[in-house]
C-alpha cells in the first residue's frame, strides 16, 4: 500500500508530454495523468526528484519555448539527483537489458534515490526496465496515477 510521500521521477519524455499534440487521446489523457502528478507534487504531500539527466536532456531540446515550458513544469521538483559514478556504473549494467544510455541514466539515478516510481510514457523504456530484476517501478503515468489516488 502506498503512503501519502510519494516520490517520483519523471523522465524528459514525460516532462514533454504536455508540450505534445494535445488532438490525441492518449497524449491528451497521458497529459491529464502527469499534471494531475504534478499537482500532487506543488499541493500536496508528494515529492517530484530532479536529476542532472532530466536537465541535460531539457536543455538539448531545440525550441526554446518547449524549454521555458518544461523547465516550468519541472520547477516542482523538490531535489535533484547529482550524477555519480555509481549511478554511471549501474547505468551500464542495466544497458545490458537494452535499454537506452540516456534512458539507463534515469533508471539508474531514480534506482539510487529510491524513488516510488519512474514514469515514462515510452513503452519500451516500461517494458525493458521490468527484465533488469530491480526493485524499481517504471511506469506510464496514467496507470501510476490511477493506482497512487485509489490508495492516496
Amino acid at each position: 500500500m502506498m503512503n501519502n510521500a510519494l516520490v517520483v521521477y519523471m523522465d524528459c519524455c514525460c516532462l514533454n508530454r504536455p508540450t505534445d499534440d494535445q488532438t490525441q487521446d492518449k497524449i491528451r489523457i497521458e497529459t491529464d495523468a502527469i499534471n494531475g502528478i504534478l499537482f500532487k507534487c506543488f499541493y500536496g504531500s508528494w515529492k517530484l526528484i530532479g536529476s542532472d539527466i532530466v536537465e541535460y536532456e531539457i536543455m538539448k531540446t531545440p525550441d526554446l519555448n518547449k524549454i521555458n515550458n518544461v523547465l516550468n513544469l519541472y520547477s516542482v521538483k523538490k531535489e535533484n539527483i547529482e550524477l555519480n559514478n555509481e549511478i554511471e556504473a549501474r547505468a551500464l549494467e542495466v544497458q545490458k537489458h537494452g535499454l537506452k544510455p540516456l534512458d539507463s541514466l534515469h533508471f539508474a539515478s531514480a534506482e539510487y534515490r529510491n524513488v516510488d516510481a519512474l514514469l515514462t510514457v515510452d513503452k519500451d523504456f516500461v517494458k525493458l526496465s521490468k527484465k533488469t530484476n530491480s526493485f524499481l517501478r517504471v511506469e506510464n503515468p496514467i496507470s501510476w496515477f490511477m493506482e497512487a489516488i485509489e490508495n492516496d
